[in-house]
């Protein structure tokens, strides 16, 4: 039992640092210092930071998708879903006052090029999340209430792409405003 709790530790402060400071800047002693465990202790749930750095990935991907659990609520209209989660994410990103970003697209900018299994995994958790707003357009699509002229998994492609470039750009002013402007956008122009 105890070392769960001690993995949990190590997991739940990793999330954090690597999702503040960034993978590369944030060392092995720096996690372990945080999480007020020994080094070693590491070592025995992680064989490699990489290995932590998945696992942390997983647990933040699993974090948007439960935001994204709006998606799949039938018992609102596709806009009004796609407005919720968008909400929820702007949400997301107040929390930490918009210092950190979105850790699929730190990661994929810090490390794509150096860890393939990192972004396969970026590639993975793009790709799911992309696919639920896709599903949810195509709803909008047959009842007529979001544009049918371009097909949905290119809309969603697109929307997930400006996604993060506002939350880039958020990040850069520390503001909502970039967010708030891709709502508005998104909803009023690219999904009408």
């Amino acid at each position: 039992m105890a070392k769960a709790n001690v993995k949990e530790q190590i997991v739940t402060t990793s999330l954090n640092l690597l999702h503040s400071k960034g993978f590369n800047a944030t060392s092995v002693q720096d996690i372990t210092d945080a999480a007020g465990v020994p080094k070693g202790s590491f070592y025995n749930h992680f064989s490699s930071k990489e290995a932590l750095g998945l696992e942390v990935l997983q647990r933040y991907t699993d974090g948007v998708a439960d935001m994204a659990a709006v998606l799949k609520e039938r018992s609102l209209a596709p806009r009004a879903r796609v407005q919720q989660y968008f909400e929820r994410m702007i949400a997301g990103n107040a929390a930490n006052d918009f210092n950190f970003g979105c850790m699929l697209g730190n990661f994929s900018t810090e490390l794509s090029n150096q860890i393939p299994a990192m972004r396969s995994a970026m590639r993975e958790a793009f790709s799911l999340s992309t696919g639920a707003l896709a599903a949810v357009i195509a709803e909008g699509q047959q009842d007529g209430s979001i544009r049918a002229d371009a097909p949905a998994e290119e809309l969603a492609g697109f929307v997930t792409d400006a996604w993060q470039g506002a939350v880039l750009r958020a990040k850069a002013e520390q503001s909502r405003a970039p967010l708030e402007r891709f709502v508005r956008v998104v909803l009023g122009r690219i999904l009408p």
